[in-house]
């Protein structure tokens, strides 16, 4: 620890701290704009200066680290008048369009603005190019709001491991995006989104759905169907003032009832169903690997299109570890114009499928055309759960206010299991628990179904579990200790994938999410999300999955009736029909991509 004194206080600091984190610690104001804890502090935009005595100059309070008896001044005349100076010269380059900015009342300039007490624009003049790149089905990238923190390059680079955005040209001319101008949907971008989770402003947002969502609300010949993933009803809530990690269920279901849709589904559902394919792959994949037959171990999870597309970029050899599963609002998608269309005796062109997904990687994923079916998509349109508290204000909806209600059925129901899908590690928490009781007619050993292991926000996790006693039919796999590992975030897989190219992975059941911590902290979550929003919303998880009558996938009543009056079996005909899919060979640079595929997504967007 070492003792220092800022703006006349002595405070102590963990050695190797920053004066504007040691700052932070001692409930010390000190503005700041471009810093993220733990993730990027580069000083791009200065706004954090201090006086320190016995500096020339000032100093970036984000880099400059604490050391015994030093002196500092945050609110000098110089600071503040330097801090204003460099706000209005980043005003003067940016759009003041604020009313009807997504980013209105959201927007950390504008707050900075309120701040530091800025009340006049002094500088006019010649403005940086103002490009909007609008080619991605899933973020909207708008250079004339960019005001070069550089955020979303730490994210991209160093975060997410994909490298799609960096900073071009020097100077003036200076502008944040890919190599050589080109548009997002021409790169390898994964389109997690994670770039418009850190974005300050609005020159990185999702791309707005709620337009047609409206239209097709307001249409009578529609019946208009909405889904919500897991991770929705632990985030909405803060986006109406609610501490993060609230639990808003019910609220939620009564809020989107309010709002006209016609049916309120929950994408746990098929979360569900997810879990008995993908759980039964698995067996079919271990069968054969044990048995004497070919099999590709190991399996990877396909819940995440965000994943997806990066695998098909970064390592397209190895696209035959994925499970063929769709992702679960695709397959809810599919049964609402299948199952469902058929039980209420509706046509499929006539069912408007709405997906409210943490995820703008899902915005691309519904364009697939391996996700249509006759043609058609089977999902219309995704929102993200920003996209939905929008609405849910525009409709003059007092959220807080709702009572609760429940999910319709039969799409409406589900297990624990089915929840912690939106945490890191929940999908092979979730695949343990239905697994270990298919093969051994037990429940999973750990204490009350929690799988701890695979918890957590740690990057890498693994884990092993035995298989003893277990039923005849399984009794080949009898002392098998099956290995698994658990990954979130880009980088992360990156580790994973390159050990098994290199044929040295140890795992037999891989679980990747594109986003860190998880679909909690997906694109198209409330902002901020950081490690302690992450660890509040995870709990809130679990909270619901404790608190379930029934938490294992294979005792869903109404996965149990689906199988018996539709499906058939799992890895049946129909499942293979409807539930699963195959990926497409990209390449880092689009050079594996097929021509066809690639001009009818291309078309696709422009519809």
């Amino acid at each position: 620890m070492v003792t220092l004194t800022i703006n006349g206080k002595q405070i102590t600091a963990e050695d190797g701290m920053s004066v504007l984190e040691a700052a932070k610690h001692n409930n010390i104001l000190i503005p700041h704009f471009c810093y993220l804890e733990g993730v990027h502090q580069i000083g791009a935009c200065r706004i954090c200066v201090v006086e320190i005595e016995g500096a020339r100059t000032l100093q970036a309070s984000c880099l400059v680290p604490v050391r015994d008896g030093m002196v500092v001044h945050t609110n000098t005349e110089k600071v503040r008048s330097a801090r204003k100076l460099l706000f209005e010269l980043m005003l003067s380059d940016h759009p003041r369009d604020c009313l009807s900015c997504t980013r209105n009342q959201n927007c950390e300039f504008q707050k900075l603005g309120e701040l530091i007490q800025i009340s006049e624009f002094r500088f006019e003049g010649a403005r940086s190019r103002d490009l909007k790149d609008l080619s991605s089905p899933s973020v909207v990238r708008d250079t004339g709001k960019c005001i070069l923190c550089r955020r979303c390059v730490t994210v991209c680079n160093q975060v997410q491991g994909v490298g799609v955005l960096n900073v071009q040209r020097r100077g003036f001319k200076t502008l944040v995006g890919p190599a050589d101008e080109l548009p997002l949907n021409s790169v390898n971008c994964a389109f997690c989104g994670q770039c418009t989770t850190v974005c300050p402003v609005g020159a990185l947002v999702e791309k707005d759905a709620t337009k047609p969502v409206w239209e097709a609300l307001h249409d009578p010949t529609k019946r208009v169907i909405v889904q919500t993933a897991p991770a929705i009803r632990a985030a909405l809530g803060e986006e109406f003032g609610c501490a993060p990690g609230t639990l808003v269920t019910g609220k939620m279901a009564t809020a989107l009832r309010e709002m006209g849709f016609d049916d309120v589904f929950d994408t746990n559902f098929t979360a569900d169903l997810t879990i008995i394919e993908e759980g039964h792959e698995f067996l079919q994949r271990a069968t054969a690997a044990l048995t004497g037959g070919q099999a590709v171990l190991p399996m990877i999870t396909s819940c995440s299109p965000g994943w997806i597309k990066y695998v098909e970029h970064e390592f397209p050899q190895l696209l035959g570890h994925l499970s063929s599963c769709k992702s679960p609002h695709m397959m809810l998608g599919a049964l609402a114009k299948t199952f469902y269309a058929e039980k209420i005796g509706v046509k499929p062109e006539d069912i408007f499928v709405v997906s409210v997904m943490p995820c703008t990687a899902k915005k691309y994923e519904i364009t697939r055309p391996e996700m249509f079916l006759d043609g058609r998509p089977t999902v219309d349109a995704v929102l993200t759960t920003r996209e939905l508290a929008r609405m849910i204000k525009d409709a003059g909806i007092d959220f807080t206010a709702l009572d609760d209600s429940e999910f319709d059925n039969p799409l409406g129901y589900s297990t624990g299991a089915a929840d912690i899908f939106a945490s890191t590690g929940g999908v092979m928490e979730a695949a343990l628990r239905t697994v270990y009781a298919v093969v051994t007619g037990r429940p999973v050993p750990f204490d009350n179904l929690d799988i701890q292991p695979v918890r957590g926000l740690f990057q890498v996790k693994e884990a092993s579990i035995k298989i003893e006693n277990a039923k005849p039919e399984f009794s080949f796999l009898n002392g098998v200790e099956v290995r698994i590992a658990v990954t979130s975030g880009l980088s992360g897989a990156k580790k994973l994938l390159k050990q098994i190219a290199d044929g040295t992975s140890p795992y037999h059941f891989i679980e990747v999410m594109g986003c860190p911590g998880g679909c909690i902290s997906g694109g198209g979550q409330p902002r901020p999300t950081n490690r302690a929003v992450r660890e509040a919303r995870m709990q809130a998880i679990y909270a619901e999955d404790a608190g379930k009558e029934k938490r294992m996938s294979h005792e869903n009543p109404f996965i149990t009736q689906l199988y018996a009056e539709f499906l058939g079996e799992p890895l049946g005909h129909k499942s293979h029909e409807l539930l699963h899919t195959h990926y497409v060979p990209r390449g880092r640079f689009n050079q594996l991509q097929d021509d066809s595929i690639e001009a009818q997504i291309e078309e696709l967007i422009k519809s």
